[in-house]
């Protein structure tokens, strides 16, 4: 019976922890190598993509004329005109150029790692990590949520599932996880079929929609002389427009999405798969045209919706409240049309937060496992998808389920993103010296950042959460790394032909290396250093020793190849240089690897360091040096559980 039990564990373990989804395949790369993965991937026409990316960005008609409604009221069309002002010469202009400078799909975060190194840098990340968290989380939720919302106010099921929109929208986020943990493949045919479906049934509302407003002329006299009286003239009209904007930025939440997809992007056959001409070609049609379809939409939609429903059905109870499109296609084209749009309007904002699923899938663990801040099992699809499962459904409870209640924490963490990807097309600008495109871009951050900042001012619940994200991510992280801080971090040991010689010639005899932090590098260190190793451990003079000597670079990284030189000081003293993000992951890797090539037991001298040993241990973990020994026979014992091959250290 215990047999049974252990091989049921072990099966589960091994389908939890099976294989990563496609898109996030090529996670544990190195930084370059992401053209030769992508070389791989036959890719999708460009059109085809955009569908992927437009199951976030097209299903956001579902929830957006509403939120504009409410935020904006009578004013709501112009309010949309503006937004689709900054869309088209803000928005797209960005993520344009984000496409050229990051065309491996790694986005305006790549492009800002880039920039800063250590800590500062992967902080920096981290911080940006959390509000695309919060930004591809709160897809996932509030898409749930609205897609519950037209499943409840359908007139055939709300008298049989009104009041538990909750439990249906933490079932629809179940059988998302569900989707996952059976095996997601890139279901590009389905977002190509959903997305045309959901388009198609638009148009048909949109014309249907302008053909009443033709039809009876006094409602948009009604609307313009209501409009007349509550704003004065057309520049108060305008400059309202300008501050209410913020409130309408989830109109512009698909852009970070459709350079995410931008490895499935077909290309052409002869592209250079690190400046893959074809795709990056391609990926701007992608963005351009579905900004403009988007912006034609949000436009039409706005006014019909502003013109033809009453202001009170959208507040919260009312029944355009959150379903705005969908309560025309019931008013105007009846219920069983109108049943057949909410069912695709369900059908797309579910599947938007697929993708927002895959995004994080393809985010995480391209920055996490590579920092050391993710355990193990974060490299698996599944043990995954229960997380971020689990932090939805606390999400949905936490805002009860509400469309308006997650509107904030989701402009929030689009806005950061558009603003992040901003600065950076700006530095990038900058460092090629186009002058104007540099000027240019910094007014799109302005911009960007104005509104990022108004948005946090009125909705604090946004940077709320996205705090909480960030704060959550960092200390996973961190407590991650800290458990991982005594792995054996080296990916592979080169020996240059100085340094193969100096352990051939060793390895005849007993092999003895001297740890030594490097000073001056003068003859007096190196004379008085291997003295004082002679005199602390009682090593004859006749004896060999060769010393090591490790520089750190960046002590923030986490895994690194390793490249040992070899060189003969004032004519005397053999030393081994290695450089490494850790001095004692550096030094155990250099052991093992010579145990291994020689078939020797390497030993190696060290002495003690002063000061407090927590002290010194918080500098190894920060800065890669400190209690260098102590941490060197660690990673070994981790190393290599066998204390009859594990190398020697010895401290004096």
């Amino acid at each position: 019976m215990a047999t049974t039990a252990g091989v049921e564990r072990g099966r589960f373990r091994s389908w939890l922890l099976e294989g990563l989804s496609d898109m996030a395949r090529h996670q544990h790369q190195q930084p370059g190598t992401e053209g030769k993965a992508a070389a791989v991937h036959q890719g999708q026409r460009w059109w085809r993509v955009m569908c992927l990316t437009g199951v976030d960005y097209f299903s956001t008609l579902g929830y957006q004329p509403g939120i504009a409604a409410l935020a904006a009221g009578l004013l709501s069309p112009i309010a949309t005109v503006v937004l689709v002002i900054v869309t088209l010469a803000g928005a797209l202009p960005v993520y344009r150029r984000v496409a050229e400078e990051s065309p491996q799909g790694a986005g305006s975060i790549a492009m800002l790692e880039r920039l800063l190194s250590f800590w500062q840098g992967k902080l920096f990340v981290l911080a940006l990590l959390g509000f695309a968290a919060t930004d591809f989380l709160i897809t996932i939720t509030l898409s749930a949520a609205d897609a519950s919302t037209h499943l409840v106010e359908n007139p055939h099921f709300t008298s049989t599932l009104h009041g538990h929109q909750m439990v249906i929208t933490l079932g629809l986020i179940a059988l998302l996880g569900a989707v996952f943990l059976k095996g997601f493949l890139e279901a590009v045919g389905v977002a190509v079929v959903l997305v045309a479906l959901y388009l198609v049934l638009n148009v048909v509302v949109v014309v249907d929609g302008l053909w009443h407003v033709l039809t009876a002329a006094h409602l948009v006299t009604d609307w313009t002389q209501g409009l007349t009286l509550e704003r004065g003239n057309v520049f108060v009209m305008i400059g309202v427009s300008l501050l209410i904007f913020p409130k309408l930025a989830l109109g512009m939440s698909g852009f970070e999405t459709g350079v995410a997809v931008m490895p499935h992007v077909e290309g052409e056959p002869d592209d250079d798969q690190d400046r893959p001409a074809g795709r990056i070609r391609d990926t701007k049609k992608l963005l351009t045209t579905a900004a403009l379809i988007m912006s034609v939409f949000l436009i039409a939609t706005s006014f019909l919706t502003t013109v033809l429903i009453p202001e009170q059905d959208f507040q919260a109870g009312g029944p355009a409240n959150g379903r705005a499109l969908a309560f025309l296609a019931h008013q105007y084209l009846g219920s069983g049309f109108g049943t057949v749009y909410d069912f695709s309007t369900i059908a797309i904002l579910w599947f938007a937060g697929a993708s927002a699923m895959a995004g994080l899938l393809n985010l995480m663990p391209r920055y996490l496992p590579r920092y050391g801040m993710a355990p193990h099992w974060a490299g698996a699809v599944r043990p995954m998808v229960l997380v971020f499962i689990l932090v939805a459904f606390l999400v949905t409870w936490l805002f009860d389920a509400d469309v308006n209640k997650q509107g904030g924490a989701y402009a929030t963490g689009v806005l950061v993103l558009m603003s992040s990807a901003a600065i950076a097309v700006t530095i990038a600008a900058r460092k090629a010296r186009q002058r104007g495109w540099t000027i240019g871009f910094g007014v799109i951050s302005v911009v960007f950042l104005y509104t990022t900042v108004v948005n946090v001012l009125e909705r604090p619940d946004g940077v709320k959460i996205g705090a909480c994200f960030i704060a959550g991510i960092m200390l996973v992280s961190f407590l991650s790394r800290l458990a991982r801080a005594f792995e054996l971090r080296v990916t592979s040991v080169q020996l240059d032909p100085m340094a193969e010689r100096f352990v051939r010639d060793i390895a005849t005899r007993r092999v003895r290396f001297v740890a030594n932090e490097p000073g001056l590098r003068d003859a007096a260190e190196y004379r008085e250093k291997l003295q004082q190793i002679r005199l602390d451990n009682d090593i004859p003079q006749e004896d060999d020793l060769v010393l090591v000597e490790v520089t750190v670079r960046d002590a923030s990284e986490f895994e690194s190849a390793l490249t040992v030189q070899g060189n003969v000081l004032h004519g005397r003293y053999r030393v081994l240089s290695l450089e490494s993000p850790s001095v004692p992951n550096a030094l155990a890797a250099l052991l093992l690897h010579v145990r291994d090539i020689t078939g020797c037991k390497p030993h190696i001298y060290f002495e003690w360091t002063e000061g407090s040993p927590y002290a010194n241990f918080l500098r190894f973990f920060l800065f890669g040096h400190g209690e260098v020994a102590p941490v060197t026979r660690e990673v070994l014992r981790e190393a290599e559980p066998d204390r009859s091959r594990r190398p020697k250290v010895h401290v004096g």
